[in-house]
């Protein structure tokens, strides 16, 4: 049984060695990378876009939602618009990596004629695993003063401002 731990420990510690060697940190706010991190934007129509932020690991779901919020400013003030209204969002989360650990337990028999196994196993969960958070956006664009119709209209430069000051890039 000695055995059995002294392989246990070298596993978790391989274990813990491996995950660390996939860690991702916050990438900084700009466009897709080549691994996908960052915005994307599909223009709908000449007002109206779809804004993809993809964070990378550990990024915050506060900060991934604030940096797509950004990137609809930018594009608001890019085609001369003054403010934007989020007109859908959605923000998902996912983990991925890591190492899986399990522990399983075995016996026998070795008789002459017959043998019996029995086997327990277990999974113990995953370590090194980092969160992802994905913030999509479809958001409408306009000039002057935004409607008042009772919907909240971001202002697109204060946004951008706000958020650029708020967040070390």
């Amino acid at each position: 049984m000695n055995k059995f731990i002294i392989l246990a420990a070298a596993f978790l510690l391989a274990a813990i060695s491996l995950s660390g060697c996939a860690a991702v940190g916050p990438a900084s706010y700009g466009p897709a990378d080549t691994k996908g991190f960052g915005y994307e934007e599909t223009r709908i129509e000449a007002n109206r876009y779809r804004i993809t932020y993809r964070g990378s690991g550990d990024m915050p779901p506060e900060l991934v939602e604030d940096y797509a919020l950004k990137r609809a400013g930018e594009l608001a003030l890019q085609n001369g618009y003054d403010w934007f209204r989020v007109i859908a969002r959605n923000t998902t989360g996912e983990q991925r990596g890591g190492v899986g650990i399990g522990a399983g337990v075995g016996g026998g028999s070795y008789g002459r004629s017959t043998g019996v196994g029995v086997g327990v196993s277990g999974d113990l969960g995953t370590i090194g695993g980092r969160d992802y958070f994905t913030t999509r956006l479809e958001v409408l664009m306009g000039e002057g003063d935004p409607p008042e119709d009772g919907d909240y209209y971001y202002d697109a430069s204060d946004v951008v401002t706000r958020i650029s000051s708020s967040n070390a890039e």
